[in-house]
């Protein structure tokens, strides 16, 4: 789903509202072609051909009825076209003392035109589609999936977690009632957080301070390696150092804990989870240390020490600038704070 987040300057020929936002109305089954032509353009990675656009005009007519699972709204250009639009469909789920109707609803697309974006369109949209689906069909769960760029408006408008999936609860307000408690049941608060897959990693050097890497045998996007992997469910960081260290390097990683950087990396197409990093100081080896590694075949196959600036050309820039606001943080004595992970 595209949308403008971060609403410019409008034009004079724009109409807006008493809330400064553009007029929005609700769809009708003959908006339907309109609204599958913007998801076509603007949506899917591949437009439509003329009978997959016929064939979905056809399916979603009939649904933009009351009697159907879809609700839309959508604004208008001055011209007439259509200048943005969202779409939610209706289902319904097991109920529960959350949500007893038992309502649920997908925002299955928000588009807005080029011309008409960063201006409030996709707000004014989303924004009417949410008020109708909660206040006059009584849905209580929302879900959504969006793009980092776009995921601060949806968390504006009360959704949470990774963009991979949003979900919001919204009971609907009665005249006069007193608002909702926000107390939601554990399970449901939890699955409302954002995912991320923790890790921790050890950074280590010679005695002259050069970076020691190891060399993967499994990922080429990653060719070299700081010491360490995942956290295990249930285990701490600095336990989980020790027992990275000694899988892959046969050594004892004798602490005491110290962190010098949380690196943080966005959700991906392959990696719905956020990533967060955890790298600790594993101090200076000397050389007959270094000669005593014993690396596990399964994961690395080779052990180096390089002067810093050496390693820039052996991996990838994202990883050479989490290497390098390591070393600054062990020479600086100030932690790093790394979240282009991923962005590279």
């Amino acid at each position: 789903m595209n949308a403008d987040p971060a609403p410019t300057a409008t034009t004079a020929a724009e109409p807006r509202d008493a809330d400064g936002l553009p007029p929005v109305r609700a769809a009708t089954p003959a908006d339907a072609e309109a609204i599958t032509r913007m998801r076509s353009a603007y949506v899917l990675s591949a437009p439509f051909t003329d009978d997959w656009l016929q064939r979905c005009t056809d399916e979603l007519a009939p649904r933009l009825t009351p009697e159907g699972d879809a609700r839309a709204f959508v604004a208008d250009a001055p011209d007439g076209t259509m200048a943005a639009c969202a779409l939610g469909l209706i289902n319904p789920v097991l109920p529960a003392p959350a949500y007893p109707r038992g309502w649920a609803a997908r925002v299955q697309l928000v588009a807005t035109h080029p011309d008409h974006r960063r201006r409030g369109y996709a707000r004014a949209v989303v924004s009417a589609l949410l008020d109708h689906l909660a206040d006059v069909e009584d849905v209580t769960l929302f879900e959504l999936r969006t793009s980092p760029e776009a995921a601060p408006l949806y968390r504006e408008l009360g959704f949470s977690g990774s963009p991979a999936l949003m979900r919001m609860t919204r009971h609907r307000q009665l005249p006069g009632a007193q608002p909702d408690s926000t107390w939601v049941p554990p399970q449901q608060y939890a699955d409302s957080l954002p995912r991320a897959a923790a890790y921790v990693c050890l950074y280590v050097t010679d005695e002259d301070d050069r970076p020691l890497q190891l060399h993967s045998v499994y990922s080429p996007g990653h060719p070299w390696h700081l010491i360490g992997g995942a956290m295990d469910l249930g285990e701490r960081p600095w336990d989980a150092v020790v027992r990275e260290c000694r899988e892959e390097t046969g050594m004892t990683a004798a602490g005491p804990p110290r962190l010098l950087a949380t690196v943080f990396g966005q959700p991906r197409e392959r990696r719905p989870y956020s990533t967060l990093q955890l790298i600790f100081d594993g101090g200076r080896l000397t050389a007959e240390q270094i000669r005593g590694i014993t690396l596990n075949p399964r994961e690395h196959d080779k052990a180096r020490v390089l002067p810093l600036a050496e390693w820039e050309a052996l991996m990838p820039a994202r990883d050479f600038v989490r290497l390098r606001a390591v070393e600054e943080a062990r020479r600086t004595g100030v932690a790093a704070y790394v979240d282009t992970w991923g962005n590279a």
